[in-house]
């Protein structure tokens, strides 16, 4: 009985134990906007990416690796943006009836995954935090992106730019919060100290300047004309 009741009183304390650091973890909350040209309504804010690199070179916890879809059709991907943990699996189903090449030249989740049509579907496993360019080999007006993520500290905001980050490690020091989209020049970075209190962060991107670049090929050449070219 003695040893029941001391069992019994390990799990109790385990459970304590597991209850406080439950609590100890904080969240990271607040609203993007982007300021537009003539001041227009933004659209897109939902396609941002926001994500904690922690103090000290210390590393966090990394999420388990996910499937996910990014259909073709129309000749467009949809969705435009996902964010994945790092070992994640893209699929790449066409519905056009038409063929596609999808590829990507960005440093360490480069990849060429060919030619092919209607009902086909391909995959590429990203193993290399970072930021995927996606491309199609034939439409140069196709892209995607693909945040590949090192911890489970991320996220995107919804269609009203509010934005929250679940379960954050306080600790010492300051966190450096990431904030990315397709149409402003550089990552916007923030200091901050999860848990400090105060009001929710409020971060203003700027996109007045935006203009679309035409990007190369899967040959580093620059695509043809339409002229006699794409002819679908």
């Amino acid at each position: 009985m003695r040893r029941t009741a001391v069992l019994a009183g390990a799990l109790c304390i385990a459970g304590w134990t597991d209850a406080l650091a439950q609590r100890a973890l904080t969240r990271v909350t607040g609203r993007i906007v982007i300021l537009e040209k003539d001041n227009t309504p933004t659209p897109d804010l939902g396609d941002a990416v926001l994500y904690l690199e922690p103090p000290g070179g210390r590393t966090l916890e990394a999420a388990s690796p996910v499937t996910v879809d990014i259909a073709i059709t129309d000749k467009a991907y949809a969705p435009h943006v996902v964010v994945v943990p790092a070992g994640s699996t893209v699929r790449f189903p066409n519905h056009d009836p038409f063929n596609h090449n999808v590829f990507s030249t960005s440093e360490g989740n480069a990849f060429d995954l060919g030619l092919y049509g209607r009902g086909e579907t391909r995959t590429r496993t990203f193993s290399s935090p970072g930021l995927v360019r996606v491309y199609c080999n034939i439409h140069p007006r196709m892209v995607a992106y693909v945040m590949v993520m090192a911890n489970r500290h991320y996220a995107q905001p919804g269609a009203d730019g509010s934005f929250a980050i679940e379960g954050v490690p306080p600790g010492s020091g300051r966190y450096r919060l990431h904030v990315w989209h397709e149409r402003i020049p550089a990552e916007v970075i923030k200091e901050i100290t999860p848990g400090a209190g105060g009001p929710d962060l409020q971060i203003a991107l700027n996109a007045r300047g935006y203009r679309w670049q035409p990007h190369r090929n899967k040959y580093g050449r620059n695509y043809p004309t339409n002229a006699g070219r794409e002819r679908y």
